[in-house]
């Protein structure tokens, strides 16, 4: 007979964005803890996206990074790498002083990370700051959907740590809005990497007058503190049950530890918490996610989406910022959905139709790049010719196959050569010259389009659209869900050593996918790229489907209870009248 878990909240089936507004119009103090800590997801979003417009123009100022596709990686990389070191600090820290003070660290490294950037004199210096930003991501990332989850009524817990999200792809959305207003100013990177320190000072003084999240105080001995603070957010009739919940959990904690020789020390921790039923399931979800999360390959579209897009054959680097405009807001749009509807139909199932939307994305866009790639124009040698002969491409006046060269093949990084289109069709066969100030100036004179990432096609607006797309089925399940998963799924003792692991995973697998996407772009092509990120995404439902169990509606500690009692996707769920039954 399979053992069953039964949620006693009646109310968990009809829980919807519209109780998250209800309860929060009725409690406002809910949304501004909301909101004030939210601003840790807006920091993270803008970071991580401003540098995709930001690298464009830094590669025209510096001819090492333009020249170098390992450096533009690094730049873009080391946030992530940074993100890393940040997330497993975070975990400590948010276990140790609180989810408080960590977002205050955070807030502080944002602040210095901004100004380093913006002031910096060498690409080196761009690395360093980027390194100070990756920590402070890497705290807010994990710390901000923590702290607001903690201080939720469960009932909209969902829908609440969705507006963390929601500030992530808003962040996103005003990146790529700063980098477009920013694109003719002088020292335009410098003022779209350094704007970020202003909403760091913003949350920081916010942070101040806000208190500790409830759970972590009571944990720590200070029950009447916790109790306060549950009282302006739960109630009156719900503050003895939510207490009365916190310590049979603290309870069955001492009564786990004690069985298991609890040791201390952080080393010590990860043992005991890997000894723990509970801890080591919620694991397997909690790092299920957020790999499946970064391996779909989203963060190649955010951190080079304007790259990207110039590989479908828009050459201008303002007309690439616009179009990736577009695709930051269908992300921000995603998040909304997500808010109105992971407290009502879950957070599995959310996930697992994001996953089959995305597949099928990737799918097609890789046919789109190949088409775009078997049909571009050739190299015309009358139209090369008709510019100065120390103009034309060394490489293809050399090669002993230069009939057979396409635009493709000009581009191909190894002969560091441009296209410059036809003066009668952009489409139509052009030249292929040498990728320099001095040449792109001969080209754009002739009132031509020059090329370097990609080439002129016919279906590159398909490639944009289905961006969009990938976009729309992304953001709603695989962008917010992962984190709310994370924020409710560990013991409230282990919950930021837990969610601190799960954060490190999803860094360390953002690291990977950002330092090798143009790399793997210039051996496979964009098409087998993109293929390659469909078979990672098949292999990701496939672990979401047997580890990640639901967790709708349901209190921390009855999320605790379905864990040690083991979960399996085959046992199936069922309703009685007003009572959520979930077998496990």
């Amino acid at each position: 007979m399979n053992r069953m878990v039964e949620s006693t909240i009646s109310r968990t089936d009809k829980t919807e964005f519209t109780e998250c507004w209800r309860t929060s119009w009725k409690t406002p103090y809910i949304m501004r803890l909301a909101l004030s800590a939210g601003i840790g997801g807006l920091l993270f979003g803008y970071d991580t996206g401003v540098i995709s417009g930001a690298l464009l123009y830094i590669r025209e100022d510096f001819d090492s990074v333009d020249e170098k596709t390992w450096l533009q990686e690094t730049i873009v990389s080391m946030a992530v790498a940074g993100a890393i070191f940040g997330a497993a600090a975070g975990g400590w820290m948010n276990d140790r002083f609180g989810r408080k003070k960590s977002i205050l660290v955070a807030d502080m490294l944002f602040f210095v990370g901004a100004i380093i950037m913006a002031v910096a004199p060498a690409p080196w210096v761009i690395i360093v700051g980027r390194i100070f930003v990756g920590f402070g991501v890497g705290m807010a990332s994990m710390t901000a959907p923590l702290y607001i989850s903690e201080a939720s009524p469960h009932r909209i817990r969902g829908a609440l740590v969705s507006t963390n999200g929601l500030l992530i792809t808003g962040g996103q959305f005003l990146s790529y809005l700063i980098n477009l207003a920013f694109t003719n100013v002088s020292g335009n990177w410098r003022w779209m990497l350094g704007v970020a320190s202003i909403p760091a000072v913003v949350q920081f003084v916010l942070m101040l007058s806000l208190p500790e999240s409830p759970r972590w105080l009571f944990r720590n001995g200070k029950e009447e503190e916790a109790r306060s603070i549950m009282e302006r957010i739960y109630p009156a009739e719900e503050v003895e049950e939510e207490l009365s919940a916190l310590r049979t959990a603290a309870e069955q904690e001492k009564r786990i530890a004690s069985s298991l020789g609890d040791e201390g020390g952080l080393f010590g921790q990860l043992r005991s918490a890997w000894r723990n039923d509970a801890v080591r399931r919620g694991l397997y979800a909690g790092v299920t996610v957020q790999v499946a999360q970064q391996f779909v390959g989203i963060n190649t579209v955010m951190y080079y989406s304007p790259t990207i897009i110039q590989f479908a054959g828009f050459a201008s680097n303002k007309t690439a910022m616009a179009l990736s405009l577009i695709t930051s807001g269908l992300n921000a749009v995603g998040s909304i959905v997500s808010m109105f509807f992971v407290d009502r139909y879950g957070r599995r199932r959310l996930m697992i139709i994001s996953m089959i939307g995305i597949i099928t994305c990737l799918i097609v866009l890789s046919i789109i790049f190949f088409r775009a790639s078997v049909t571009a124009p050739k190299i015309s040698p009358t139209e090369t010719a008709f510019f100065s002969p120390n103009a034309s491409c060394r490489a293809y006046t050399e090669a002993s196959d230069a009939g057979s060269w396409g635009c493709m093949t000009c581009l191909n990084k190894e002969n560091h050569c441009g296209f410059c289109s036809s003066g009668i069709n952009p489409r139509a066969d052009g030249a292929c010259l040498e990728m320099n100030d001095e040449v792109r100036g001969m080209c754009r004179a002739e009132k031509r389009i020059w090329y370097t990432k990609g080439c002129p096609s016919k279906v590159g607006f398909m490639a944009v659209i289905f961006l969009g797309l990938y976009i729309i089925v992304y953001s709603p399940g695989m962008g917010t869900v992962p984190w709310i998963v994370n924020s409710e799924i560990y013991p409230l003792k282990y919950r930021g050593l837990g969610g601190g692991i799960a954060a490190v995973s999803n860094w360390c697998s953002n690291l990977i996918v950002s330092e090798t996407f143009l790399t793997l772009t210039e051996h496979l092509g964009s098409s087998g790229t993109f293929m390659l990120f469909a078979g990672f995404s098949l292999t990701g439902v496939v672990f979401i489907f047997f580890l990640v169990p639901e967790t709708k509606g349901l209190q921390f500690e009855e999320v605790e209870k379905m864990l040690h009692k083991g979960y399996s996707p085959f046992n199936k769920k069922r309703s009685k009248s007003n009572q959520n039954v979930v077998d496990i």
